[in-house]
């Protein structure tokens, strides 16, 4: 175990202003992407100033990564250094996100689960998870997520690389690590954490016995979760995560981590904070959704919790316009650590439900067992979202996740007594085939009629004249 007491502390740094109004650091798919949904540029789009990052640095601050939405930096640095910091002109305030407080051993990391082997017919257990929310209709009509880019956001992905369930060259586009945890010898796909690894195996995974939500989505892999450590700094590196999830155009972001308490207790985050407003992290959630991502957040394993009214969510999943996923069984029953809300302004949460009790995955070593988890539900809800996309590609976020809201099995009668089950239990082909009322969202498409349909295994969408595939591009 590496002694946390050679760490320097870790600080968010502000800035006053973006003087260099140069291009949005967004790629040729995003900026297709907010053509399509008449999604303007705004301020939060321009990058942070080169001359601001080179200014802390020239003050002995490291700079780890930085916030183009919150316009600012993470930074590692001592207190003296701090100081330095803050006196910059440029420079609007300095926050301390992680010290050098020991591990708390008795708190319980946001994405814990507790894991037992299957011992029933597998692939019975997998056809039922996908069942469960009649997924596989959707499937047989030719819908695995074709032409939708995720991003899975988690904390380990040992041999997600490597593990035979996952067709990396096919899928997987790239990862990035947002941690710094590499000091440590900690390496992106190393046997540290594996909670990333399973959550992939629910969206990607496929073998005889075994078949994830999306089987045929592309992915980015990205890595927030520090090992050793339970600090704010880790809901500043979710954000890096979203931003570059922007930037690369991902449609659907799947994150199976949360957060509440600290290993310093003084940065706990109070009941009264729980409203998608008062932390960077959720607040950063909404602003994602508001870019065209469709977010998934996992509601958090703490529902049992002694002492825990009104609610035991974790952040980002007190974030507006997002999905949070609370864990039932195959039997729709909810699961008794699944977190419940509402948040402190009294929005319904979770909004879904999926499979998070003895769901079905797949670990490092190609294995399939069962688990329990709301980390769980949340890839599946992820997948099932990205295969209904791929039917409806001339949709944008706001109207998926619309759909899915309506299909959902309490959409007339939400769950408004214990707030575990929220809107209920969506069904695939209800949410593909219904229609839904215009002007439900801040975003709109830039067609709403057009006829899908697959030619040789390729989703090809008409409109007028011409062919377009599921990325938008002509074909004929």
């Amino acid at each position: 175990m590496i002694a946390l007491m050679i760490l320097l502390h870790v600080y968010f740094v502000s800035f006053t202003d973006k003087p260099e109004k140069t291009a949005p650091q967004l790629s040729p798919r995003a900026v297709e992407q907010r053509a399509k949904w008449n999604i303007p540029t705004d301020e939060r789009d321009y990058p942070v100033s080169p001359m601001y990052l080179n200014n802390v640095r020239k003050a002995g601050g490291k700079v780890l990564h930085w916030s183009r939405w919150f316009n600012g930096a993470t930074v590692e640095m001592d207190e003296e250094t701090a100081q330095k910091v803050l006196a910059l002109k440029c420079v609007t305030g300095v926050e301390m996100t992680r010290d050098n407080s020991k591990p708390d051993a008795s708190l319980a990391k946001r994405l814990s689960r507790k894991k037992e082997q299957a011992i029933e017919a597998i692939q019975a257990e997998t056809d039922a998870q996908l069942a469960l929310y009649n997924l596989q209709t959707l499937h047989k009509a030719g819908f695995e997520g074709q032409g939708i880019l995720m991003c899975v956001c988690d904390g380990g992905f040992y041999n997600a690389n490597t593990v035979a369930c996952f067709r990396q060259k096919e899928l997987e586009l790239g990862h990035y690590d947002f941690t710094d945890d590499d000091k440590y010898g900690y390496s992106f796909y190393g046997s540290e954490g594996e909670h990333g690894t399973e959550c992939l195996s629910v969206i990607s995974g496929i073998r005889e016995d075994f078949y994830g939500a999306a089987t045929k989505a592309q992915y980015y892999l990205m890595r927030t979760e520090e090992n050793d450590t339970e600090s704010p700094k880790e809901m500043d590196n979710l954000i890096a995560a979203l931003e570059k999830a922007d930037s690369l155009g991902v449609n659907i972001f799947s994150c199976s981590l949360g957060y509440s308490k600290f290993d310093n207790s003084s940065w706990d985050i109070p009941k009264s904070a729980f409203d998608g407003k008062s932390t960077r992290c959720s607040y950063a959630a909404t602003i994602a959704a508001r870019k065209g991502m469709l977010v998934c957040i996992a509601a958090g394993n703490d529902g049992d919790e002694e002492g825990a009214p009104p609610h035991t969510l974790c952040v980002p999943g007190d974030a507006d316009s997002i999905f949070t996923v609370g864990a039932v069984n195959t039997d729709s029953m909810t699961g008794y650590f699944s977190s419940y809300g509402p948040t402190s302004d009294g929005r319904i949460k979770p909004e879904v439900c999926a499979v998070g009790v003895k769901a079905t995955l797949v670990i490092h070593s190609n294995a399939i067992v069962r688990a329990n988890g709301t980390s769980f539900a949340t890839p599946l809800l992820a997948g099932f979202a990205a295969s209904l996309w791929s039917a409806l590609p001339d949709e944008n976020a706001m109207q998926i996740r619309e759909r899915i809201l309506r299909s959902s099995d309490r959409y007339n009668t939400p769950d408004t007594d214990l707030y575990k089950y929220g809107y209920g239990i969506p069904d695939a082909w209800k949410a593909y085939q219904m229609n839904i009322p215009q002007g439900i969202e801040n975003i709109q498409p830039s067609c709403v009629s057009c006829q899908k349909f697959l030619r040789d295994g390729q989703l090809l969408i008409e409109k007028g004249e011409r062919l377009y595939n599921a990325q938008g591009m002509i074909v004929q």
